[in-house]
């Protein structure tokens, strides 16, 4: 007579498992995160700087990211007016927020100080960012890319 035993798995046992791939681990991380703005530093300890290059761009196939600039990616989100990924901010916002996290001071444009101070009435368009380093990265999404300017 034989026996036969039936394993069965826990709630517990099953969150003690990690996921099999290198994608779903960076999946997972994306999904744990709050930011919209994602760095390609973020998962230097998962795996090869090719994996991990490989993984992303799968995301972006799949539409979960877009790419904004050198080792610089968004969450997407999916546009209602033809389907495709899309920024869920504006460019702006997110290239500050990603300047930020490659320690890079922002600070308002010559532009920007003149409308706040009074001594123009002409409304600055936004394309450009007032940085204190150098910075030379290209940001940007569909065409329209960001002008950075040195102020002190």
């Amino acid at each position: 007579m034989a026996l036969a035993f039936v394993f069965e798995m826990s709630y517990i046992d099953t969150m003690k498992k990690k996921p099999n791939t290198l994608l779903a681990r960076i999946k997972t991380r994306i999904s744990r995160k709050h930011a919209d703005v994602i760095l390609r530093s973020d998962f230097k300890d998962l795996g090869d700087y090719d994996q991990v290059g490989r993984c992303l761009l799968t995301l972006i196939r799949e539409g979960t990211l877009v790419k904004i600039g050198q080792g610089i990616y968004v969450r997407a989100v999916i546009s209602p007016l033809d389907n495709r990924p899309a920024l869920p901010k504006s460019l702006n916002t997110l290239a500050q927020e990603a300047l930020k996290r490659l320690d890079i001071p922002t600070a308002p444009t010559s532009m920007e100080r003149s409308y706040n101070e009074g001594r123009t009435t002409q409304v600055p368009a936004g394309r450009v960012i007032g940085v204190r380093k150098r910075v030379r990265r290209l940001i940007g999404f569909n065409g329209y890319s960001l002008r950075f300017e040195r102020t002190s």
